[in-house]
C-alpha cells in the first residue's frame, strides 16, 4: 500500500513539474509563432491582435496590445507572459514582472531577417528549440526565394491602410506596409512620406500610384471596393483607372511573423500576374 502511494505521489509531482506555466500571448506574430511551435497547450490568454490560428480567438482576451491593464491580465493568473516589444504601457509590464509574472518580450522589428530570431528565441523560452529549429529551416528556404525576387517596373503602389471610424491613410517609410512593398520588388508610391498619413487628393494625382495594396479588414472598413475606388482623387491615378486592387491578409502581410515571407511571395505574383498558388489566398488580385 506504502508503494503503491510512493508511485501516485511521484507521478503526481512529475506531472506538476511537466505542466507549462499558464502564459498569456501578447502580439500577433508571437502568437503565431507559439502556434507553429506546437506550444499553445499553456495559453490561458491572448490580446486582440492573436487572431491567428483562429482557434485562439477563444482564448480571453486581455485587450490591445498598446493599452495593457495589469488588472486585467492578472486575473488570468498567469505565470508568464510571452510579449511582443510593442506593447505598452511599459508601466503595466514593470507591474506584471513585480507581481511575479515572468515577462518575455520578443524583438518587434519589421525586418524579414528578424522573423528566425523570434523564432528562436520563443523557441527557447518556451523548451521548444527542437521545433524552433524545423521551422527555421522552412523560412530559411522562403526567405531565400524571397531575396531572388527581381524589381516589378509597372509604376509604383500604394498601400492603404484602413480601420473603422479613421480616415484611410497612405502607408510611407518606417512602416511594415513599406517593408513588404520593398521585399516584394514593389515601388511605394508614398516612400518619401513618413508613416501612415492621410493623403489630399491632389497627393494622390501627384504621386500616380499604378495599383492600391489593402488588407481584407480595410477593405471591409472602407466599404468594400467600390467605396474605395470613390476615394477622393483615386479615379484620377493610373490605378484608378485600371482598378488594379490587390488584398492581402492584414496579419500575415504586416505582422512580420511566420506567413509573412509566403504573403510577400503571394503579393509579388499578384502585380506581376504570375499563374497563383495556394498560398495566394494571402494576398490575391481583387476582381473589381
Amino acid at each position: 500500500m506504502r508503494v503503491l502511494l510512493l508511485v501516485l505521489l511521484i507521478g503526481w509531482s512529475l506531472g506538476t513539474q511537466a505542466q507549462s506555466p499558464r502564459t498569456v500571448v501578447i502580439g500577433g506574430d508571437v502568437a503565431e509563432i507559439i502556434a507553429a511551435l506546437d506550444a499553445e497547450e499553456s495559453l490561458v490568454g491572448r490580446d486582440d491582435t492573436s487572431q491567428y490560428p483562429p482557434h485562439l480567438s477563444a482564448l480571453p482576451s486581455v485587450g490591445y496590445l498598446r493599452q495593457l491593464a495589469a488588472e486585467g491580465v492578472l486575473s488570468l493568473r498567469p505565470e508568464r507572459l510571452v510579449v511582443s516589444a510593442q506593447a505598452r504601457p511599459r508601466e503595466t509590464l514593470r507591474q506584471l514582472e513585480a507581481s511575479g509574472v515572468e515577462v518575455i518580450t520578443i524583438s518587434a522589428e519589421q525586418r524579414l531577417e528578424e522573423i528566425p530570431q523570434k523564432v528562436t528565441r520563443i523557441g527557447e523560452s518556451l523548451g521548444r528549440e527542437a521545433a524552433a529549429e524545423a521551422l527555421n529551416r522552412s523560412l530559411a528556404a522562403q526567405l531565400a526565394e524571397v531575396a531572388e525576387l527581381p524589381r516589378l517596373d509597372q509604376g509604383p503602389a500604394m498601400f492603404l491602410l484602413s480601420h473603422t471610424g479613421t480616415s484611410p491613410m497612405a502607408a510611407g517609410h518606417g512602416t511594415a506596409a513599406d517593408s513588404a512593398l520593398r521585399a516584394a520588388g514593389i515601388d511605394n508610391a508614398f516612400a518619401a512620406m513618413p508613416g501612415y498619413k492621410v493623403v489630399s487628393a491632389e497627393g494622390l494625382i501627384a504621386e500616380a500610384p499604378s495599383s492600391v495594396i489593402v488588407t481584407h479588414t480595410g477593405l471591409d472598413a472602407l466599404g468594400g471596393s467600390e467605396a474605395l475606388w470613390r476615394l477622393p482623387g483615386l479615379a484620377m491615378t493610373p490605378a484608378g483607372t485600371s482598378r488594379r486592387l490587390v488584398v492581402c491578409d492584414d496579419q500575415a502581410l504586416l505582422g512580420f511573423g511566420p506567413r509573412t515571407p509566403e504573403a510577400i511571395l503571394a503579393l509579388h505574383r499578384a502585380l506581376a500576374s504570375q499563374h497563383s498558388t495556394d498560398d495566394d489566398a494571402l494576398c490575391r488580385a481583387h476582381a473589381s
